[in-house]
């Protein structure tokens, strides 16, 4: 069958190399550039698997900036376009998700549009209000950045928000364009699987705040931060994973998808009060990450990677901008040693990707997570990285 692919994202174009396998694929987007590059079979993104993917597979997949094209024909309409958490109006800006909609309304067309771009509880049923319309339904994501197509060729889970025939078909076709075997599917009704998507990505979050916080009394009591985490996580009931304390939670997800759970419990006056200390606790790491590089009162810190974690090329909205940012606040010079930029300034913060010169103009280099380079480094390394993994 046809499907679309509104958005070639990790979340859109992971999903638009599975489905092509067996399917014709329309990948979406708005930039050209983009564009071209898939149907060239580069990938835009740092993904391996899709990169492989691209040179190995004979994949049904063109892409195209013509929604017309795109849409015209297809028995589905992913749509997975960016949803940004908007701070002035505390929630997330959905306006490139209704978008899609309106245009798939416009052209009149027999299909089901599924949301696959993270959205509030309750949207899908503020939409069929809003445009007096039935095709359309929820599946949240469940993706790493750098990982995507894999964990969509080995899911964790399939949930699709609604208990229909179109609901079943289409979670067969993630599962049988996927190469795990006995993967649980789970139907339920569409509020419910957007609430799944926020609650998941906010106990993630938890988790990340909780070690980061041992690790800050750990290292302000002098203790071995390492030896006390892998002592507790010997429990098979808390267990070894997820575990690395970090400059705080970042990526796209996590910052964004727990502000946009706060704000849903603020707005239905619902008691709480974990999911606010998950919020703030992110602050609070970053500022004491930053008073502590400023203690050790360097004229130059330099910066290693911007990327939020190890085997990706993106770093939308990575801890250590927050970093940097109130390094700058504080009158501290920083540079910053960042390969996948071709620019000279980031920021207003001067890029040097000689990592020689990097090293020598560094009086502390702060690193978030390790690679192989670090260790060539001769400069004072500032880090929380425990156990070189993400």
């Amino acid at each position: 069958m046809k499907i679309a692919v509104a958005g070639t994202g990790y979340v859109g174009l992971s999903l638009a190399t599975l489905l092509s396998q067996k399917n014709e694929v329309v990948a979406l987007d708005v930039v050209p550039r983009k564009v071209k590059m898939v149907n060239n079979r580069i990938s835009p993104i740092q993904d391996d698997d899709i990169e492989k993917f691209f040179k190995e597979k004979k994949l049904n997949l063109r892409a195209t900036l013509d929604y017309k094209e795109a849409f015209d024909g297809a028995k589905f309409i992913i749509i997975s376009t960016p949803t940004n958490y908007d701070d002035k109006t505390n929630k997330f800006d959905t306006s490139s998700v209704e978008d899609i909609i309106k245009k798939v309304i416009s052209l009149n067309i027999n299909t089901t549009m599924v949301i696959k771009s993270t959205i509030p509880v309750g949207f899908i049923e503020k939409i069929k209000k809003k445009y007096n319309i039935d095709n359309i339904m929820f599946s949240p994501e469940f993706l790493r950045e750098g990982k995507a197509l894999y964990d969509n060729l080995y899911p964790s889970r399939i949930i699709v928000g609604e208990k229909s025939e179109r609901a079943k078909v289409f979670a067969n076709l993630l599962k049988e364009n996927c190469l795990k075997k006995d993967v649980v599917v789970k139907y339920m009704d569409s509020t419910e699987a957007e609430a799944v998507k926020l609650f998941a990505n906010t106990y993630l979050a938890l988790r990340v705040s909780y070690f980061n916080e041992l690790d800050t009394y750990a290292e302000l009591k002098n203790l071995n931060s390492a030896d006390i985490i892998e002592g507790i996580c010997l429990d098979p009931r808390i267990g070894n994973f997820y575990n690395n304390p970090s400059f705080g939670y970042g990526g796209y997800c996590l910052p964004k998808d727990t502000k946009q759970l706060l704000s849903n419990y603020e707005q239905d006056n619902v008691p709480q009060n974990l999911i606010e200390a998950i919020v703030k606790s992110n602050y609070t790491r970053k500022n004491y990450i930053v008073n502590t590089i400023y203690k050790k009162a360097p004229k130059t810190v330099g910066i290693y990677r911007l990327t939020m974690k190890s085997g990706s090329d993106n770093f939308r909205s990575s801890a250590i901008q927050d970093v940097i940012s109130k390094l700058k606040v504080k009158g501290v010079n920083i540079i910053i040693y960042e390969p996948t930029l071709s620019e000279t300034q980031f920021n207003g913060c001067k890029i040097i990707n000689d990592l020689l010169k990097f090293d020598q103009l560094s009086d502390i280099i702060v690193v978030n997570r390790f690679d192989e380079n670090v260790k060539t480094l001769s400069t004072e390394i500032y880090s929380r990285d425990l156990f070189s993994r993400d």
